[in-house]
């Protein structure tokens, strides 16, 4: 199980910076994975005084996790859960306060490699795209229990696919004749729904299409903003929150998360007086995100389209 799951972390330096970690804080990992950027805080951990929460909602990565991480039992706790119950995790086991978080939103490669977890386009396997297979919701129960309204609506707005129309019709279409059950099926019919001059430009045809049904399957968007406040809020004075993001939606909420978060009083200038008392809870740590270096960039393929954001409780 452990060699199956990708341990090359993205950004992992800076993560590490971002964090500032101090050998005796309490850390939680949110999407823990191989395991790869864990390591590297449990690393700078004491077993008498710091601690490593690592939380992950796939059974293979907590498998492999658990493995990896074996030779920091002293400082690490493994929880299989989702990260946006990162609160009721971090109470369960008696703690109050963090001294920082880091969040990977990006699938893992394993996931993308294992053709019977129906996430990638490459391989041939039963449509499923759950990270936790204790959900009951899959991609096969969206292609083919859905809308075409809301099919259309999950591929244009989650995937930023502008041949959402096309692709969404087909989809019904097809699953009128037979239900569409495997990924190299969904990839047919995505062809014969994008015109050949897209298919020439724009990549592979299916990838904004099977990024949308992982986003939709998992409710991967919806939880990141109350996912950043809970961090924040049981955040101590100092503490670092860092979030990694993979693609543009993700990286717009995590920024307008950071900035509200970050904003003092919102009442209208006209206002003589702050009536609504609100004041900032963190501070955003740099202007823009880091971006990963040239090195990492020829090394890791999946930093590409990284970005990682910073931010610190006031």
């Amino acid at each position: 199980m452990e060699n199956e799951f990708s341990h090359l972390p993205v950004m992992p330096d800076e993560c590490i910076e971002a964090l500032d970690i101090k050998p005796n804080g309490i850390y939680v990992d949110c999407t823990t994975g191989g395991a790869g950027h864990s390591i590297r805080i449990a690393e700078k951990l004491k077993g008498n005084s710091g601690r490593l929460i690592c939380i992950d909602r796939d059974e293979e990565a907590i498998a492999a996790a658990s493995k990896r991480l074996e030779p920091y039992s002293d400082v690490v706790t493994i929880v299989r859960s989702n990260f946006s119950e990162v609160g009721e995790v971090v109470r369960s086991l008696g703690i109050e306060e963090i001294d920082g978080a880091l969040i990977d939103l990006g699938a893992s490669s394993h996931q993308f490699d294992a053709p019977e977890r129906g996430f990638s386009y490459r391989f041939s396997g039963r449509l499923d795209m759950r990270m936790d297979n204790r959900d009951k919701l899959s991609a096969y129960d969206i292609v083919n229990g859905f809308s075409e309204s809301e099919i259309k609506k999950i591929i244009f707005e989650y995937g930023e696919e502008k041949f959402a129309p096309r692709i969404a019709a087909e989809i019904i279409r097809e699953r009128e004749i037979a239900p569409i059950e495997t990924t190299d099926k969904l990839v047919e019919i995505i062809r014969r729904a994008v015109p050949m001059a897209a298919q020439r430009d724009g990549g592979h045809p299916a990838k904004r299409t099977f990024q949308a049904l992982r986003i939709a399957v998992n409710n991967e968007l919806d939880i990141i903003a109350p996912t950043l406040k809970t961090l924040c809020e049981i955040s101590k004075a100092g503490g670092r929150v860092a979030v990694l993001t993979f693609h543009s939606l993700e990286d717009r909420i995590v920024k307008q998360t950071f900035a509200e978060l970050s904003s003092g009083c919102t009442c209208p200038p006209s206002f003589p007086v702050c009536v609504c008392g609100k004041k900032p809870v963190i501070k955003t740590l740099g202007r823009k995100p880091q971006l990963p270096s040239k090195e990492e960039l020829e090394i890791n393929s999946r930093s590409h389209s990284a970005k990682l954001r910073a931010a610190e409780k006031l």
